[in-house]
């Protein structure tokens, strides 16, 4: 397996050729070029992690054309040759961003550990500029599914407020994609580099919270040994999402208040303040207004958190997206699966839009994988769905009694597996005996 592909510039072909030799018995791949044009075509079509470039080339100057290289390709690294005695051209080589440089003719000893260090800084370098693409591209508003009116609002709101540093609220039911709006407004700002920490304030007690945002000292209570740092230190620099902040105890908001107003902090245990640089976009379920009037929110953390609000659709405000959300959620399970599932039947996508969301899209991402998991099909049909999602399809029993919905269902089941009662009690969830008991029950003609 290669180690990494190396680009050699020189115009003494015997000399690049021998160069390329060297490197090539290490395992290297070697591209060469004789002048900066056609490096620069090669750099354009090939991936190249390091460049050995000399000083003086035909059409152009190894110096200057480090700047050009890293200034366009800046995971790649250069590694200037010079002439015997000037120095001086490394020096300005590094300057302009070169790895290292190389005295020609005196450094042999010198080019294959100075080419191995920067062959792994290169790659490491690569490594991080996928990993941010990928990150990217996931957490991205482009990542954020649907064409409905009520979701492209919300998502140009994001768009434009990511741009600045203001603090976000963002409003909506749980399972509506609060966090998902929170990453790609963290992604689409300039603190993307950054770390992204987020927090649900509802997962931990009043005193636990405290030490995990701001940290504690060692000896500050029972079991804290050692200092240790909290979510707003983990995330300097970057953004932090404090999801259901309206779960988040009186007292503590207050130590909140100080965050936004001061930017700063006191760990658990210490009487000095820390600063903070960091991005807050907060997240909640409740109704803060209405917390407030009962007490148990503060009005001037609200005022604070509320700068610039965002309200998310709820699923059932949204169901002209259902069908691309639920077409996402299948390619992506039935991989997972080792199952081929190439659409859903026009019943299975009816009972998905009639249906109530009270888990918004995690409800509908845990029903779709509930599904895949259980057909043997390679359409999803409605027989695969929980009943509640069948009552007032067309071709149900006008009787709303359980004894009549129940014998429906399981008439209907029994035709979906073609007779086979294994099948059909692996479906509904019950025992095999429990389900020749309901058909003698209901007296449930078989074909």
């Amino acid at each position: 397996m290669a180690k990494g592909h190396i680009l050699i510039i020189d115009d003494e072909e015997q000399l690049r050729k021998l160069m390329g030799r060297l490197l090539s018995l290490e395992g290297y791949v070697i591209q060469e070029a004789s002048n900066v044009r056609n490096a620069m075509k090669i750099l354009e079509r090939e991936e190249v992690q390091v460049v050995l470039s000399d000083v003086k080339l035909p059409d152009g100057n190894g110096v200057e054309l480090v700047q050009a290289i890293r200034g366009k390709y800046p995971q790649t690294e250069v590694i200037v040759l010079t002439a015997y005695g000037n120095i001086a051209d490394g020096v300005q080589a590094i300057k302009n961003g070169a790895f290292d440089y190389i005295t020609k003719g005196d450094d042999n000893n010198r080019i294959l550990p100075l080419v191995s260090k920067a062959m792994d800084k290169a790659v490491l370098q690569f490594r991080i500029r996928d990993l941010e693409k990928k990150l990217g591209g996931k957490y991205s508003f482009d990542s954020i599914l649907g064409n409905s009116p009520e979701i492209n609002q919300a998502i140009a709101l994001a768009r434009k407020v990511a741009l600045s540093e203001m603090t976000v609220l963002l409003l909506g039911e749980t399972g509506s994609g609060k966090e998902v709006f929170a990453h790609a407004i963290h992604q689409a700002s300039s603190r993307h580099p950054q770390p992204f920490v987020a927090v649900n304030c509802s997962a931990f007690g009043k005193d636990i919270l405290e030490s995990e945002l701001f940290g504690h000292i060692a000896g500050a209570f029972t079991g804290a040994v050692k200092d240790k740092k909290g979510f707003f230190e983990e995330a300097k620099g970057g953004t932090i999402f404090l999801d259901e902040i309206g779960e988040m105890p009186v007292e503590l908001q207050a130590k909140m208040l100080r965050v936004l107003e001061a930017q700063e902090f006191y760990k658990v245990g210490e009487s000095k303040p820390t600063k903070t640089d960091v991005r807050i976009i907060a997240a909640t379920n409740r109704n803060l207004e209405q917390e407030i009037n009962a007490g148990h929110f503060r009005s001037d953390l609200f005022y604070r958190l509320s700068a610039f609000q965002i309200n998310l659709p709820s699923l059932n405000e949204r169901k002209k997206d259902i069908p691309v959300l639920a077409e996402w959620f299948m390619q992506q399970v039935a991989p997972k699966l080792n199952k081929r599932i190439s659409g859903m039947t026009p019943a299975f996508q009816q009972a998905l839009q009639q249906h109530s969301w009270k888990g918004n899209i995690r409800e509908l991402k845990n029903v779709i994988e509930r599904a895949a998991i259980l057909t043997d099909s390679d359409i999803l049909d409605i027989a695969v769905l929980p009943f509640d999602f069948q009552q007032g399809m067309a071709g149900e029993p006008s009787s709303m009694r359980l004894s009549d919905l129940e014998k429906h269902h399981i008439t209907r089941v029994l035709a979906h597996v073609k007779g086979n009662k294994t099948k059909a009690a692996e479906l509904l969830d019950i025992g095999l005996t429990t389900l020749y008991n309901k058909i003698k029950e209901y007296n449930i003609l078989l074909e």
